[in-house]
């Protein structure tokens, strides 16, 4: 596995990793993770594409800038895209697929497009002034931890299996060293909205994946964006919920490379 450094648009640099052969397939996590997201799913993926990994800013070993716009984040995509040369296919995790389906209004050398779960809120986002304020105050007293440990709990609302299993992983004081990304990342959902009429011209083949046991909101949003993209499918991840490349790691990877590989 080699690692390098992408400069995106601001001047930050953004770390990417990445290994094997084939057709460039470019993952982006979700908030508070970082590339070691898709340490599960990797083996697999490589034997079938040249998959790039990468540390979205304000973690890991990439920089990050003064202020803050989920546009900039969208710049990084489509900058590590450019980078990487030639078409590349894209999958994007919950608020990475947010940030992956606006980059492909700024390059052109995206191929396939999988959005597993982008947090799109249709339906409102389980968000309040109250959450924000919780939130701000644990950042505000340095307890990282805690922070991290709300927005699964009282957000994501994941179950306290999938919390405890979390916590016992690898990349929890990734997590933590990230926990400062968390707030900035839910406000960019929360003023986000969704403008079908912008990705009209959205010819790229699209697979929105959804967990069989997620929340129906998670629902909404897939079925809104399938009738918004005009080459989209949805995908369902039987048994599972919000993190399948990690409690599923072989079923998540079978239904990427089916649609990647589907002519």
């Amino acid at each position: 596995i080699s690692m390098e450094h992408i400069t995106s648009k601001d001047g930050t640099p953004i770390a990417c990793w990445h290994c094997g052969t084939g057709m460039p397939l470019l993952l982006v996590h979700g908030t508070t993770g970082d590339h070691s997201a898709w340490i599960s799913t990797l083996a697999e993926l490589r034997q079938h594409f040249n998959v790039w990994t990468m540390d979205r800013r304000g973690r890991g070993q990439s920089g990050d800038a003064n202020s803050y716009t989920l546009q900039r984040e969208c710049e990084d995509i489509a900058a590590v895209v450019d980078a990487i040369g030639g078409s590349v296919h894209l999958l994007g995790h919950s608020f990475g697929g947010l940030c992956a389906l606006e980059s492909t209004l700024m390059t052109s050398n995206i191929n396939k497009l999988v959005l597993y779960e982008p947090s799109i809120s249709l339906t409102g986002s389980g968000w309040s002034t109250e959450l924000e304020m919780r939130l701000q105050k644990l950042l505000d007293q340095g307890n990282r931890e805690e922070s991290l440990l709300l927005f699964f709990r009282d957000l994501l609302k994941a179950p306290s299996q999938e919390i405890v299993a979390l916590q016992a992983g690898s990349n929890w004081p990734i997590r933590i060293a990230a926990a400062h990304t968390i707030l900035r990342e839910l406000q960019s959902i929360d003023r986000y909205v969704f403008k079908p009429q912008k990705f009209n011209s959205l010819q790229n083949p699209v697979l929105l994946l959804v967990g069989g046991d997620s929340h129906s909101r998670r629902y909404a949003t897939a079925e809104t964006l399938q009738q918004s993209l005009s080459n989209s499918r949805m995908g369902i991840l039987p048994g599972q919920q919000h993190s399948a490349m990690r409690t599923a790691p072989d079923l998540f990877v079978h239904e990427v490379i089916e649609f990647l590989k589907a002519t």
